[in-house]
């Protein structure tokens, strides 16, 4: 069985394409399942407005546009899942107005992400008086570390995606093993996924999220993997699995994860 379970609508501002063109995109790519995950409404403008995620009143539609491309699955042998990427954020009032959300909807699958470029976060860093690259890092990592402990998510997404986008320099992980494996072994005893997200090689820094060496931390310690190539257009989709996958066969994982009803569900890798 293969998987994508990190892909976009236009809904979030900065994606093209109909679900249904994704839905054929994956069966090009023999994909048995795919998810939906686009980016959670927030209240606060600093986590980005029209052109980063949708509007709460959108959020019907939203359910709507994927089960239109469920439809156009059953002919493809293609399963469409509905998820959402909700935020990572650290403040416990901002996180219950999230909650909200994430209680009203049924969401299949509940991706966590923590978006440091936003212009919240960034005033974060600067009130907290973490001014050089050495001190966000490990901060980033700390709060992915509460998002873990929080038990709201099934996976979290990107997870060294502060080495992109301008807050940090790129950085050996070797540098910050201390707090990056506190953050593995947390996913390991709330039983949390993380994610293998295959964009990085296509942007930025064109390294895979997470670092290889992650990576070999997170089987050494027993993480759950999810998959997604966090497609924002359907020709993305599945991107660079055909040297990711064998890249985690050689690591020592043997199986991947998806999430149905947010109960998650062990394949073959």
């Amino acid at each position: 069985m293969r998987i994508d379970c990190h892909m976009h609508t236009p809904l979030c501002g900065h994606a093209i394409g109909e679900p249904v063109e994704y839905v054929r995109e994956a069966a090009k790519r023999a994909l048995d399942i795919i998810t939906f995950t686009c980016h959670i409404p927030m209240n606060n403008s600093g986590f980005g407005g029209r052109n980063i995620r949708m509007d709460k009143r959108e959020l019907e539609t939203y359910f709507a546009m994927p089960a239109l491309a469920t439809k156009v699955g059953e002919d493809y042998g293609v399963r469409v899942l509905t998820g959402i990427e909700a935020e990572i954020f650290p403040s416990e009032q901002i996180m219950r107005e999230m909650d909200q959300v994430l209680n009203d909807y049924s969401f299949h699958f509940v991706l966590g992400s923590m978006h440091h470029h936003t212009a919240i976060f960034q005033e974060w860093l600067y009130r907290h008086k973490l001014d050089n690259d050495f001190k966000k890092i490990d901060a980033y990592f700390r709060v992915l570390t509460d998002g873990v402990r929080s038990r709201r998510y099934d996976s979290i997404a990107h997870p060294d995606v502060i080495r992109i986008y301008g807050t940090v320099g790129d950085f050996e992980p070797i540098e910050h093993e201390e707090v990056i494996r506190k953050f593995l072994e947390a996913a390991v005893e709330e039983d949390v996924c993380i994610e293998v997200n295959t964009s990085g090689l296509s942007k930025g820094v064109y390294k895979l999220h997470p670092d290889p060496l992650i990576l070999r931390w997170a089987h050494e310690l027993g993480c759950k993997l999810t998959i997604g190539s966090d497609s924002h257009e359907p020709q993305n989709v599945a991107r660079h699995y055909d040297s990711v996958i064998p890249l985690l066969r050689s690591i020592g994982f043997e199986k991947l994860h998806y999430f149905e009803n947010r109960s998650r569900i062990a394949i073959d890798l």
